[in-house]
């Protein structure tokens, strides 16, 4: 599974690199949920798992912070060093089912977008990601919701965590995707057994998605695509 990832993002890193900071349901349903959630940065050491072509970096690097940039691609890896030259960023390839190479209680908070549901098992995740946060440190991340997986792949149990198939039209390239649902439940237990849920939130269009993808925009209105978590890691006593 983590090959088919890798493999399938090192295609679309171009496309990632050059386009999706326009795409709406990028730029105009799950970023302005996650940025609304952003604590202050300034002189914060932040972690991005999962960059992909560096946004999420550049944006918090600019809002004052240290980053650290990681991402199963390479190519992704190389679109992110050339979007972040100019910030203070540091980014390179790394698997996050594998630990993280960091000290303990490192960073001041981490965000992860759109990244986790292409990983079968979060235990081991969540365990690094409260092992590097400082005390009282937040974790933000967005993923697919489970209700619009299960509205789309319609033969499955919600109920129960399945792997999914999907193919991707870029450009008029055919990529195969795959990627986990799992239920609303298990993934706000795997928050809980490690952190305190601050918010969650169910992202819906701006108006600025309206107007470039109106199409899009009436089926989005309605019912959600994206799931937002916010938590923080318990103080020390």
């Amino acid at each position: 599974m983590i090959e088919e990832v890798k493999q399938a993002y090192n295609r679309l890193s171009t496309h990632y690199e050059f386009e999706v900071d326009t795409k709406p349901y990028n730029a105009y349903l799950e970023r302005p949920a996650m940025i609304e959630q952003l604590p202050s940065l300034k002189g914060k050491k932040v972690l991005d798992a999962g960059c992909a072509a560096g946004w999420y970096s550049a944006y918090i690097a600019g809002e004052g912070a240290e980053v650290t940039a990681v991402d199963l691609s390479e190519a992704m890896i190389k679109a992110t060093i050339r979007r972040t030259k100019n910030f203070n960023v540091k980014a390179f390839a790394h698997d996050l089912t594998s630990p993280l190479p960091f000290e303990n209680e490192s960073f001041d908070l981490i965000v992860s977008s759109l990244t986790l549901h292409y990983i079968k098992d979060w235990s081991k995740v969540f365990d690094e990601f409260a092992r590097v946060l400082k005390p009282e440190g937040s974790l933000l991340f967005s993923t697919h919701h489970p209700f619009m997986d299960y509205i789309n792949f319609p033969d499955n149990n919600y109920y129960e965590k399945q792997k999914l198939y999907d193919e991707w039209d870029v450009n008029g390239e055919k990529v195969p995707m795959s990627f986990y649902r799992r239920p609303l439940g298990e993934i706000i237990e795997t928050v809980t057994d490690r952190f305190r849920l601050i918010q969650l939130i169910e992202p819906t269009p701006t108006e600025d998605f309206k107007r470039v993808h109106p199409k899009g925009y009436e089926k989005v209105a309605v019912k959600p695509n994206f799931l937002v978590i916010k938590s923080k890691k318990p103080g020390t006593l």
